[in-house]
């Protein structure tokens, strides 16, 4: 299994990188009410935040698939690899740009988690795109 991710880095860059969406699938899917009463958000968002944990969950359960159980492993996934960067680009880019442009949102409960945790997660599936290139764009 290490050598389907090039070697043991990749492999726990990958685990924590869907490790990180799938907690943030559960907040969002199973544990709503306190992570909008975390962050001073009305129960309206509850919606929304199941929306965006079922992405997140349908990503981490083709994580599964094309990393564990699919039969070619790794091999031509580059489609998936490069929506989860984009995905991670575009929350980051967008988190940046509506921190500076105004203030709705921002409340005393805000923090700087919606800006830093895409953008940790930009850079571990820059890493696995990089990193796999020679398995995913096969």
């Amino acid at each position: 299994m290490i050598e389907n991710f090039n070697g043991i880095i990749y492999l726990v860059i990958f685990l924590i990188h869907f490790l990180i969406y799938a907690v943030f699938g559960f907040r969002y899917l199973f544990d709503t009410k306190s992570y909008l009463d975390k962050y001073g958000m009305g129960d309206g968002a509850a919606i929304t935040s199941r929306f965006l944990g079922s992405i997140y969950l349908g990503s981490v359960l083709m994580a599964i698939w094309v990393g564990f159980i699919r039969a070619g492993g790794l091999e031509s996934t580059w489609a998936f690899f490069n929506l989860i960067f984009l995905q991670n680009v575009c929350t980051f880019i967008f988190a940046l740009w509506f921190n500076q442009k105004g203030n709705l949102g921002v409340n005393e409960k805000t923090s700087t988690f919606g800006i830093f945790s895409p953008g940790i997660l930009t850079v571990l599936s820059a890493i696995l795109c990089y990193g796999l290139a020679d398995k995913i764009y096969i």
